[in-house]
């Protein structure tokens, strides 16, 4: 039998023949689309952008990466594979990994950079992958709010689209220049369920606040369970404005909120307020008045009427076993004492009141945040204040010693009318147009105080006016993503003029999340892909 012989040359013929024809065989890779960083639409702006005219596009191919095993950065991991799968249909997957993934992946990492502090981030973006790094967890997590941003609006729909899902190259490095960033719902005038209130928190992470201020009592409700005086949700609880229903949390569904909340790296600040706005309190026992006579719960939505007893002992016992259960569901650092508008109680009685109620606070290990007229008070040590009406009170508390939570009514205030021709809201602060809220800064709206003296800006929404979520939705957006902003961008980076265009590319996105915003016409609003972004 005959043997086949080749020469070397001709084995190297041969080889170059069969990879010619893998090679033709094989399918090309797409150059990466030229995308620019620099124009597209973040909210909040970022510290600093580096644009390189590339792109990165997720794939069937695409993984989400996390260093180590870290069960945190896993969940983090995750949240971020929950928000792209819907949409996208490539069922990416969240891996452990110690180094720098394959191309075409995600990856997070923690690398130490002091200079980002606790929740600064850096994303670095290329056609080979997406490495997003942070100091700590936190930071991973706001930068994953970016990573969606720059992803199309349709991103945030629930059921599977066309694509492609591109984000444009290059290296942002973020951080905030405020620690305490909020916003604040009133669920005592209405009351809003556990699902209202997680999509509340969803909404505000994507804009990287991190403090959801519930305001769970006032005159016309009483909204969470204390075990200790159980009529105060029983039957303090069971109307609001109007006269519906009204509700209350238990204990057990606060801490499924407080759970949800801090998932998303926010803080839950309950506020129980007093010594006015009080009267639900005072109709469900009657020992807490002076007169030792119940009041009949009340439905309207005058203020300054009611007063807990400064005077009697079984208030400071009633008020240390509310702080006490409330303090023990509450795993932050804060508890809001309220102390607004408290025109029924004597000058006298009041800052006997408040001082006293600091300290109980302190007892149970928390720190005391209050609206501006505690400032009027002896105040303690490391407590803060919250400005809304007079400046003169701000000014007082930084005397003290105090930090300023940022919230002046003219500005923040989320259930002010946006014109004379909205439906919803009131308007005895201001008129809040969309430029309006965006356009001042913090530490320089009052004389002599400065941004040292400021743990960060909250933006209140008061429910007199709307009884729905859908209409919280229109007071709040899109004035809320403005407050994000000034929250967390340097005011050297800030104009309206180039706000509102990036704000503008947002409609879409508000749409894509089903949120029900109002549409300025100060705004040139981008429609959607012929409106056909459709939950």
């Amino acid at each position: 039998m005959p043997t086949l012989r080749i020469s070397n040359s001709g084995s190297a013929l041969l080889l170059l023949a069969v990879l010619t024809t893998f090679m033709a065989c094989a399918p090309k890779k797409s150059p990466p689309v030229p995308m620019d960083l620099a124009q597209e639409s973040i909210i909040p702006i970022p510290v600093s952008l580096t644009a390189t005219n590339s792109s990165f596009e997720l794939t069937n191919a695409t993984d989400i990466y996390v260093q180590g095993d870290s069960k945190e950065l896993l969940k983090i991991g995750q949240y971020l594979a929950d928000k792209l799968n819907p949409s996208t249909g490539l069922d990416i997957k969240v891996k452990s990994s110690n180094e720098a993934p394959a191309a075409g992946n995600i990856y997070l990492s923690i690398k130490k950079d002091a200079e980002l502090g606790a929740e600064g981030y850096v994303l670095s973006i290329n056609a080979e992958g997406v490495h997003l790094t942070a100091n700590a967890p936190a930071g991973l997590f706001w930068g994953v709010q970016t990573i969606r941003q720059l992803l199309p609006p349709e991103i945030e729909l629930p059921s599977k689209q066309a694509g492609p899902w591109r984000m444009a190259s290059g290296t942002i490095r973020d951080k905030p220049t405020y620690g305490f960033r909020g916003t604040m719902l009133d669920v005592a005038r209405h009351f809003f369920g556990v699902e209202d209130i997680k999509r509340f928190i969803d909404l505000a992470a994507y804009y990287k606040l991190n403090v959801m201020h519930l305001g769970l009592t006032n005159d016309q409700g009483w909204r969470i369970e204390i075990k200790s005086w159980p009529k105060l949700a029983e039957y303090g609880g069971k109307t609001e404005v109007g006269g519906g229903k009204g509700g209350y949390y238990t204990q057990e569904q606060f801490k499924d909120l407080v759970r949800y909340a801090q998932d998303r790296y926010m803080t839950i600040i309950p506020e129980i307020d007093m010594p006015g706005h009080s009267n639900a309190a005072l109709a469900s026992y009657a020992e807490l008045n002076c007169d030792g006579k119940a009041r009949e719960l009340y439905t309207g939505t005058e203020v300054g009427f009611s007063t807990f007893c400064a005077q009697k002992d079984i208030t400071y016992k009633f008020i240390d076993d509310v702080i006490r259960e409330v303090a023990a569901i509450s795993p932050g650092p804060y508890i809001h004492i309220g102390g607004d508008e408290s025109h029924a109680t004597k000058k006298e009685d009041y800052i006997l009141f408040v001082n006293k109620v600091q300290d109980i606070v302190l007892s149970h290990g928390k720190q005391v945040i209050g609206w501006d007229e505690i400032a009027t008070a002896s105040l303690k040590k490391n407590v803060f204040v919250q400005l809304w009406s007079d400046e003169k009170n701000a000014s007082l508390a930084v005397k003290q010693g105090a930090k300023l939570v940022m919230s002046p009514a003219r500005k923040t205030y989320l259930d002010m009318q946006y014109d004379s021709t909205t439906k919803l809201g009131l308007h005895w602060a201001a008129y809040i147009e969309v430029d309006s809220a965006y356009s001042w800064d913090p530490a320089t709206i009052i004389p002599g105080i400065t941004q040292k003296d400021i743990l960060g800006i909250e933006s209140p929404m008061w429910s007199e006016t709307v009884d729905t979520f859908d209409e919280v939705e229109y007071m709040v957006f899109p004035r809320l993503p403005g407050h994000a902003e000034l929250n967390w961008s340097p005011a050297t980076g800030r104009s309206w003029a180039a706000y509102k265009k990036r704000l503008a590319a947002h409609g879409p996105r508000f749409t894509a999340m089903g949120v029900d915003y109002y549409p300025s016409k100060l705004v040139e609003w981008k429609e959607d892909k012929d409106k056909k972004l459709k939950n």
